[in-house]
């Protein structure tokens, strides 16, 4: 595949920190494994092109939907891809501490923290331990995925005379407005079948950085930091203040836990509306109902921080991240190949790929609605991943899920931290 190659000899020499001849990785192949399939693939290998064009290198991209564990039985058999693209990073460090990542070339967290917004965040993102306990830079993040957003329809706003709140104290006190004017600010729902109660944690998470510094973040999604700590619990409630009032929520809080998280958005779109504003990640226009505009029939902001606790602008979501699997020719060069704008700007000119570089030609993103997500992602100050993805999967995917659906329905906060902490217990 050889096709769209418009960026420069000049835009793209720059690898590994130094020019070098054109072609001069010819007869080089290098293997890269993931879980983009098509049409993502084709989008990467479209990437990819313009790396041999200017290096002369083969790049070999082959994409699996069962990648997190062909990567374990590759990596322990010495056969695994040079470069693999992580979905996130648990998987990654894993890997890292048995000795089967190459940490990334000298001088990468620097250009990471200077040219990547909240760089340092994604330094961290990508630090592991290796097999001696020292922790060294593995991973390249690359397509993120962002969660702190809030939508709502313009319309109904206009018509009420709201403004879009631009921090968690106005936030609330529009929520009390919207109340106070005889209507219901949110749509609320959990209900994801076997996955029941995931969207809450979202909400706890993003709580979690609005409440606290980065590190008591980064503390309990290790439990160093125990689920039933006293700011956890305020994290919960801080969940509850929006779910569990009855004023608050479209059916009332009772509908919450049973209402499916696919169908909760459309209150927005009733007439007259059953809600006007709903906090979810940029997925969700997918399930909005059929014909909706962006940009015209809803739109979205950022889920504010409290301008009280001076933390900034933390963002929540997710994010995959390039790392090495097996050393080899060309292989840093490859990664480091992704510092240039250039190789973000094609899948920008695709739609759905949002990216942390500062460096990028926002022009090139496919239409508004990504430009504008881009915009809270290059806002950040700080950017955590989605903690139940980082936790183990009896906690993140089990009972953290079922706790946040026991809370939904009037369990105290300090009881479902207790019984989450009892079930990581139990773990250990």
């Amino acid at each position: 595949m050889k096709t769209k190659l418009y960026a420069t000899a000049a835009a793209v020499a720059l690898c590994a920190g130094a020019v070098h001849a054109e072609g001069h990785l010819s007869g080089v192949d290098i293997t890269v494994s993931g879980t983009w399939l098509s049409p993502e693939a084709e989008i990467v290998n479209e990437i990819f092109d313009l790396f041999e064009a200017q290096t002369g290198a083969n790049v070999s991209y082959v994409g699996s939907d069962s990648f997190e564990q062909q990567v374990i039985i590759d990596a322990e058999a010495g056969s695994a891809a040079n470069i693999s693209v992580f979905p996130q990073p648990g998987l990654a460090s894993d890997l890292a501490s048995r000795g089967f990542l190459t940490p990334l070339e000298e001088g990468s967290a620097e250009w990471i923290a200077e040219n990547y917004a909240a760089g340092q965040s994604w330094v961290d993102l990508g630090t592991y331990a290796d097999e001696n306990g020292d922790p060294q830079l593995y991973g390249m993040f690359f397509r993120v995925d962002l969660k702190s957003l809030v939508w709502y329809s313009p319309e109904n706003f206009e018509d009420a005379g709201y403004e879009i709140p631009q921090t968690m104290e106005e936030l609330k006190a529009l929520s009390d407005q919207i109340v106070a004017d005889g209507e219901t600010p949110w749509c609320i729902g959990l209900g994801s079948g076997a996955a029941t109660g995931w969207p809450a944690t979202d909400w706890v998470e993003d709580m979690m950085l609005r409440t606290q510094p980065p590190e008591i973040y980064d503390a309990w999604v290790t439990n160093e930091l125990p689920f039933d700590s006293p700011e956890v619990i305020a994290a919960i409630d801080e969940f509850g203040a929006f779910a569990r009032n009855d004023d608050y929520v479209a059916g009332g809080a009772g509908a919450v836990a049973t209402t499916d998280f696919r169908d909760s958005p459309k209150g927005m779109f009733s007439s007259p509306p059953q809600c006007y504003m709903h906090r979810q990640a940029s997925f969700i226009p997918a399930f909005f109902p059929e014909g909706t505009e962006i940009g015209e029939d809803v739109d979205f902001f950022y889920f504010p921080a409290y301008e009280s606790k001076d933390l900034g602008s933390p963002v929540l979501g997710a994010g995959t991240l390039f790392a090495i699997t097996n050393p080899g020719p060309g292989v840093q060069e490859l990664i480091a190949f992704l510092r240039q704008p250039e190789a973000h700007e094609v899948w920008m000119s695709y739609g759905g790929f949002l990216t942390p570089h500062k460096g990028v030609d926002t022009a090139k993103f496919i239409d508004d609605t990504s430009r504008g997500l881009n915009d809270i992602l290059l806002g950040a100050t700080t950017f955590r991943f989605d903690g139940s993805d980082l936790m183990p999967g009896a906690i993140g995917a089990g009972a953290f899920w079922t706790g946040m659906v026991d809370y939904a329905g009037g369990t105290p906060a300090a009881e479902v931290a207790a019984s989450v902490q009892d079930a990581w217990d139990a773990i250990k």
